[in-house]
């Protein structure tokens, strides 16, 4: 099944099948290792001025409008790697609107990008399936599901002309009621039914007791701050065993506590988006780019694979909530 909505393609016959990545797109093709190498060098170039993009989309002085995530010009929402690739390019460029569309999609809209304007690179996972030439156990024909990633450009909404009314509409919608924000994250954490303790003076989650420990609501200096901190440790808190079982050794080896924080602080990104909380960047982890930046040099997929387990969290969460 597509991550990107779309149905799975079945192929059949030869292990030789034409692999999807040699199709087109609107702007052509672009091969898996040029896709991992851009979209990490944007990361670790912003990482090296100071800057996670994850939290710096809250500190744009001229956005009178909540962050949220980047959304199709449908208004489905963007997942995974391709928020960090939208909210790096906003960052960069100055976008309010988190609105998103192909130069295809902006003529059909009878709109037009505007010349000399350059597009944001994104990607579009999926797998179809290869027969094999041996047969399985059951003398039945076996078959191998080969992974595939794409990239396409689009274009944001403030590069392009033309666009009826109700793009521009949507680019600054009214702030939700912070009540009623609050009362979104504060259902998701209920909802969770992690067991959150309160005291001390430092946030936590404790693996071997399964618990998430806070500081006094009392400590933080608005009930957003609480929450936003709230989100990142129950991120951490979906690593569990008997949840989403994350284990990162394999994968980081030394780095891996770094790369669970990573994680979290993707996941609480993504959550405090989509619950129009207000992010609040950790001084705490500033440590960690360090690490991040070893680790992003070394494996051009790092990012992918933590923007990909931020997300899965984010799901998991999201999907306690929904039962609610």
């Amino acid at each position: 099944m597509a991550r990107d909505g779309r149905t799975s393609r079945r192929q059949r016959g030869s292990k030789k099948a034409r692999s999807p990545m040699n199709t087109t797109s609107t702007t052509g093709p672009t091969s898996p290792p040029n896709i991992y190498a851009r979209i990490t060098g944007r990361i670790i170039s912003a990482l090296e001025q100071g800057v996670r993009p994850w939290v710096q989309p809250w500190s744009l002085k001229h956005s009178a409008a909540p962050v949220s995530r980047p959304v199709r010009h449908n208004g489905t929402p963007y997942t995974g790697i391709n928020v960090l690739a939208l909210w790096c390019t906003s960052v960069e460029r100055g976008y309010i609107a988190p609105i998103w569309m192909t130069f295809r999609q902006a003529i059909e809209l009878g709109a037009h990008v505007r010349k000399g304007e350059s597009g944001t690179l994104v990607v579009y996972a999926n797998s179809f399936k290869v027969a094999e030439d041996n047969k399985g156990d059951d003398g039945e024909e076996a078959e191998r599901e080969v992974h595939y990633l794409k990239g396409y450009t689009v274009f944001n909404v403030e590069q392009i002309d033309g666009l009826p009314p109700q793009y521009a509409t949507q680019a600054t919608p009214p702030p939700p009621n912070a009540s009623a924000r609050i009362a979104q994250a504060e259902r998701l954490a209920a909802s969770s039914q992690a067991t959150i303790r309160h005291g001390g003076g430092r946030a936590f989650y404790a693996p071997q007791a399964d618990i998430v420990q806070m500081p006094p609501f009392e400590a933080f200096r608005d009930a957003e701050s609480y929450y936003a901190t709230l989100l990142h440790e129950l991120t951490h808190w979906t690593a569990h065993g008997s949840r989403l079982a994350r284990e990162l050794s394999k994968r980081f080896g030394d780095a891996a506590y770094a790369a669970e924080e990573l994680i979290a602080e993707l996941g609480a990104a993504f959550l405090c988006a989509d619950l129009g909380v207000t992010l609040e960047p950790r001084d705490d982890h500033a440590s960690y780019v360090a690490v991040w930046l070893k680790v992003l040099r070394n494996d051009q997929r790092a990012i992918f694979t933590a923007a990909s387990q931020a997300q899965r969290a984010v799901q998991f969460l999201h999907e306690f909530a929904s039962a609610y």
